[in-house]
């Protein structure tokens, strides 16, 4: 049985210009390209995002899908969404009203995953049931 990954929310900085970006995309650059990364980005507190910034998006989502996994962002913030819509970049992103909701999705399929894989009753290499 695969035991879960963690989920690694951070928040990014008020200003996401090019420095920034690049200063942020080396704080989450272990996570990014660790093996199948569960990630969420927090816009609550983001005042400016630039080309730079969405870039750095971008090429974070482009790493965590290479490696199998998910980016998700929360909670972002007026400009932050504006800027999103405008370049058309929101629609590559699951966004969620707040960090919590976005790393309880994670693992939101699961339980009904296993429902039915345990409703299919296996057999043993005999030939006999065996309970899920």
């Amino acid at each position: 049985m695969e035991t879960s990954r963690p989920v690694v929310v951070k928040r990014m900085p008020d200003k996401v210009n090019r420095q920034e970006a690049q200063k942020f995309f080396a704080d989450v650059q272990p996570f990014v390209t660790s093996d199948r990364p569960q990630l969420v980005f927090d816009l609550s507190q983001v005042k400016q995002l630039d080309a730079a910034g969405v870039e750095m998006l971008l090429r974070c989502v482009a790493e965590v899908m290479k490696r199998d996994g998910d980016l998700k962002l929360a909670s972002p913030s007026r400009q932050a969404s504006m800027v999103l819509e405008l370049t058309r970049t929101d629609r590559l992103f699951e966004i969620y009203a707040s960090s919590t909701e976005a790393a309880r999705s994670f693992s939101g399929f699961l339980p009904n995953a296993m429902q039915s894989i345990s409703a299919f009753p296996r057999s043993g290499a005999d030939g006999t049931q065996m309970a899920a």
